[in-house]
């Protein structure tokens, strides 16, 4: 069963797509989040002017949480770019499945734990994130794809 909130008309807006472009916007929200915990890495780690023009070659500067609040922050781009054509899809062709908007709307959620998770070294809970937030995506793809079919 679909959980309330995710149907609800308040979240819903005034129509059946609105879960999908808010989750275009939020997931591209968590992607500018998750430079928060790097640039915090990047000052832990005496980030100098001279470093601008080559930020990826302190890397090794980083502390252990700054060098997963990298690898997060990289992974939110190719997370990203799966999502947001899945989104699109949906939004344009009209998909009106609550299911579907549920896994739009969980995809920004389960990103935002998922770069939480990352930076505090909890592994199974990042992993569990990252593959539950891409079955969202797959879903979507379908619940496009099917809607484009029966269109």
């Amino acid at each position: 069963m679909i959980p309330f909130a995710f149907t609800s008309p308040a979240l819903l807006g005034a129509s059946a797509s609105a879960p999908f472009a808010w989750s275009l916007v939020l997931a591209a929200l968590v992607l500018v989040a998750s430079i928060v915990p790097l640039g915090a890495a990047r000052s832990q780690s005496n980030f100098t002017m001279a470093d601008i023009a080559a930020p990826r070659a302190m890397f090794e500067r980083l502390p252990a949480w700054g060098q997963r609040a990298s690898w997060a922050h990289q992974n939110c781009f190719e997370a990203f770019v799966l999502h947001a054509p899945a989104a699109l899809l949906c939004l344009l062709v009209g998909v009106t499945a609550p299911w579907a908007a549920a896994v739009a709307l969980a995809h920004p959620l389960l990103r935002f734990v998922y770069v939480g998770a990352y930076v505090s070294n909890k592994p199974l809970l990042r992993s569990l994130c990252w593959a539950t937030a891409l079955v969202c995506t797959t879903l979507l793809y379908g619940a496009g794809l099917l809607a484009l079919l029966a269109g």
